[in-house]
């Protein structure tokens, strides 16, 4: 549903997106992560149409936004990071107005906008002015003009800030439900909505792809040592011992001490090798009490952390000062 290929940016002598190559599946959700200024806004404009690429492909749909641009945007619900709203409108006008735009007949508009509004909790608010709404329901709002004639691809930059953690799981069980029914392409710096919406994600820094991937999938390709936790009540000098003379195992750190002799090992072992069960036998065997033993899976932060060694301070994308840019 979307393919990029070659994509590359120059602001100025500026690369903002570096030779970007990905693709999203027909009903896939993709969260697209990295550090401010890694080029993900950049790259969400040029997709849009909002930006002209340097170079490179962009299909959105088996159209190519350069030359059907029309065509494509029709394909397109967009939310950007600072939603543009007419703050002079009541929220319904705006959304009537919105759906014109887009083309939805005016027979099926008042359906279409009943739809949104259900979808994304605005009712109470359908006659209020734009400009008098919190963040919260301007973001909601935007949302909901982004959903308004089904368009096969969302592109959402940031769709849940500013708002609160109610309103945040709402709008990730939105996203959810869209899994299989409209392709998205979702840009966050919280880790977590990442993982919990997201079916692949794609970590770019400094305008390149990094990795893309599943969480299992990049946990794998990452770990160079399989690692178990270990939570045990006996004398550390034993303990230690008995696992270091376990097949397989690299290194015991211990990295907690509870109350009663109860401590927390770290177990380092060869990545292709399981010794869970052995390391299980060996320390029941010697009288140990097991109290909890289990893998540690890298989560998405630890992959994050691991891909992305600098943060750009800045808090936008790198665009040299003066750089006209998209209202």
């Amino acid at each position: 549903m979307i393919r990029v290929e070659n994509l590359t940016k120059f602001f100025g002598k500026i690369r903002a997106v570096d030779h970007l190559a990905f693709e999203v599946k027909e009903g896939e959700i993709l969260g697209l992560l990295g550090p401010n200024g890694a080029g993900k806004t950049t790259t969400m404009r040029i997709l849009t149409g909002f930006l002209t690429p340097t170079e490179g492909v962009v299909e959105i749909a088996g159209r190519n936004v350069l030359r059907e641009l029309q065509r494509v945007r029709r394909q397109i619900g967009y939310l950007p990071e600072d939603v543009p709203l007419y703050r002079d409108m009541t929220v319904l006008a705006f959304l009537k107005f919105v759906a014109a735009l887009k083309g939805v007949r005016r027979s099926q508009r008042a359906r279409a906008i009943e739809v949104v509004v259900e979808r994304c909790k605005i009712a109470e608010v359908l006659k209020r002015l734009v400009g008098k709404l919190s963040k919260g329901y301007r973001q909601r709002v935007g949302l909901a003009q982004a959903l308004i004639g089904s368009p096969k691809v969302l592109i959402l930059d940031e769709p849940t800030s500013g708002l609160d953690p109610k309103q945040i799981n709402e709008i990730r069980e939105l996203i959810r439900s869209l899994r299989g029914k409209q392709t998205v392409l979702l840009s966050t710096h919280i880790l977590p909505e990442a993982s919990a919406v997201s079916d692949r994600v794609l970590i770019m820094n400094e305008g390149k792809v990094v990795a893309q991937g599943t969480s299992e999938e990049l946990g794998a390709q990452l770990r160079t040592a399989q690692e178990i936790l270990v939570t045990v009540r006996g004398d550390m000098k034993i303990v230690k011992p008995a696992l270091h003379r376990i097949r397989g195992v690299l290194s015991v750190e211990k990295i907690q001490s509870l109350s009663g002799e109860i401590d927390v090992y770290k177990v380092f072992c060869d990545k292709d090798n399981d010794v869970r069960g052995e390391v299980a036998r060996v320390l029941v065997d010697s009288g140990f009490d097991l109290l909890e033993l289990r893998s540690n899976v890298m989560s998405l932060e630890d992959i994050f952390l691991r891909l992305v060694t600098k943060e750009d301070p800045a808090e936008s994308e790198a665009v040299p000062e003066g750089t006209p840019q998209p209202s």
